[in-house]
């Protein structure tokens, strides 16, 4: 039990390692070597655990994403009301993004390079299918702007990525009030004109 503890502890510290590296130096500018230092391990440890580089962060973003998605819908049920089930996945993924800035910079980094591959990518569009599924059901009802998810998603969730910068580089403190006027402005910009 205590040599698999260790196992998880060994592939936790390079999947830690990852986020930082790359969330401070790019995704180029992140060798295996400086990964495997940083995690305490040896390189060569890393083969045990991920093929490549490549597999390296394509596994990291979705682990770190299926964490996102657990947190976002933990309290989220399907059979809410579209407005009340936006607004409470709204803010789960905000408190997340502020609460977990590593990986939520981690995520949307992924999101905006092309570092992460076409599969992995995928594989964490799946974990968001509570939200497209909420959409799908508001355009149904005429609640939601019947747009592409990419649109809705762009509009409603991607503008929580730039407060999160913003607050993280000292340009802009997020309070109670920014968050409930950023959460307005989301809604109101999915939201369909009755």
């Amino acid at each position: 039990m205590a040599k698999l503890q260790k196992s998880i502890d060994k592939r936790n510290a390079l999947v830690k390692a990852t986020i930082d590296l790359v969330n401070n130096n790019g995704f180029h500018a992140t060798p295996m070597s400086k990964i495997a230092k940083m995690a305490n391990v040896s390189p060569a440890t890393i083969y045990l655990y991920f093929e490549n580089k490549q597999d390296l962060v394509n596994q990291t973003y979705i682990q770190v994403k299926a964490e996102y998605t657990n947190y976002t819908f933990a309290t989220y049920e399907d059979t809410m009301p579209v407005e009340a089930g936006f607004a409470l996945i709204w803010n789960r993924i905000a408190d997340f993004k502020l609460k977990e800035c590593d990986n939520a910079l981690f995520l949307a980094q992924c999101d905006n390079t092309p570092m992460i591959d076409e599969e992995s990518r995928q594989e964490g569009i799946k974990h968001l299918q509570p939200l497209l599924d909420l959409w799908e059901r508001g355009r149904k009802e005429g609640i939601i702007k019947p747009v592409s998810d990419y649109v809705l998603y762009a509009y409603a969730i991607n503008p929580l990525s730039f407060l999160m910068m913003t607050e993280k580089r000292g340009a802009f403190q997020l309070d109670k009030t920014h968050l409930e006027e950023a959460y307005e402005s989301a809604w109101s910009s999915i939201k369909a004109c009755k």
